[in-house]
């Protein structure tokens, strides 16, 4: 009998990188560890293979390695287009230099379209064919599942669903473009609500705050702070509008929220849900369509590689 291989995954934070090995079969981790990502091109690299050295088997015995990464990703060439987390890794072969120091088979994805995979596989996506991911965090991500295939584009750029246009010549996007839903909704542009709101003289448990963030916020809104809830129930406006949108395209059975704004639940949801219903072309894309917060939590782009893992080794079971 051979002996168990182990899969390793990777999950390339804004403030840590965290990686982990999992067995053969199961979802259980082996080991977990993380460092700092801070930036730099060629010592994040070296933190990252010391990373994965420090989850690999004694036996040596690796399947694959995967890793999840924000921004821009070309899975086929194994090449970053750009990384937000790491300034310099632009068209970085990610790919090709961790083959090089493990020789062992390395993917990469996209870490909202393998949260996406990763809820279809082991969480609250299981059992639907059509899925539709949105994290909503310091950004806004999506993913995509059609036919219980992940949808990956010409060169694996598809579903950047926080790049909508939602209120042209609006702020200025992470991206440099203006007015996409990431620049209106994501975290950065609740806090920016708040604080213009908290300039132009409105009352807000916030207003002494010194470090104004999108938690905050959230905080207050949970205690019934009336500025807070507008700049949640702002942010799911636009959202909803969005969702409209990708209803009409995609036609999912389920939409998900992940990331740390998604931990309000329905103080973001309910407006979610009002914005979606004025704004969708036909009620016939709302009927049994599932609204729902993610269950992998932090763990989503762990177990999203691995769930990329066990696709590309269809004889691995759950």
């Amino acid at each position: 009998m051979a002996p168990m291989g182990a899969f390793i995954t990777v999950d390339i934070g804004g403030t840590q990188i965290r990686a982990a090995a999992y067995p053969e079969s199961g979802t259980q981790a082996l080991a977990v560890r993380k460092t700092s990502t801070r930036a730099g091109h060629e010592k994040a690299f070296d933190r990252l293979v010391e990373l994965i050295r420090s989850v690999f088997p004694r036996d040596g015995n690796v399947l694959s390695i995967t890793v999840a990464t924000a921004g821009p990703v070309d899975p086929q060439a194994g090449v970053i287009a750009s990384a937000p987390n790491i300034p310099g890794w632009d068209n970085y072969p990610l790919r090709d230099k961790l083959e090089a120091a493990f020789h062992v088979p390395t993917h990469l994805g996209n870490d909202a379209n393998l949260a996406a995979l990763g809820e279809w596989r082991f969480g609250a996506a299981q059992g639907h064919a059509h899925l539709l991911y949105l994290t909503i965090s310091t950004g806004i991500g999506g993913g995509v599942i059609v036919d219980n295939r992940l949808l990956l584009g010409a060169r694996g750029l598809a579903a950047e669903l926080g790049h909508l246009t939602v209120l042209p010549d609006g702020p200025v996007c992470s991206c440099g473009q203006r007015g996409h839903l990431e620049a209106v909704a994501a975290g950065p542009a609740i806090a920016a609500f708040v604080r213009d709101q908290l300039a132009l003289g409105a009352v807000s448990s916030l207003g002494g705050a010194s470090d104004l963030s999108a938690r905050a916020v959230g905080q207050a809104a949970k205690q019934g702070d009336p500025l807070a809830l507008r700049a949640l129930a702002r942010s799911g406006e636009y959202i909803g509008m969005a969702l409209a949108d990708f209803l009409a395209v995609f036609n999912p059975s389920i939409v998900i929220f992940g990331g740390g704004v998604s931990f309000s639940g329905e103080l973001l949801l309910a407006p979610v849900r009002r914005s979606l219903g004025l704004r969708v072309m036909d009620q016939a894309y709302l009927e049994g369509l599932v609204i729902t917060t993610a269950a992998l939590g932090d763990n989503s782009g762990l177990l999203g590689g691995l769930a990329l893992a066990h696709t590309l080794q269809p004889q691995v079971s759950a």
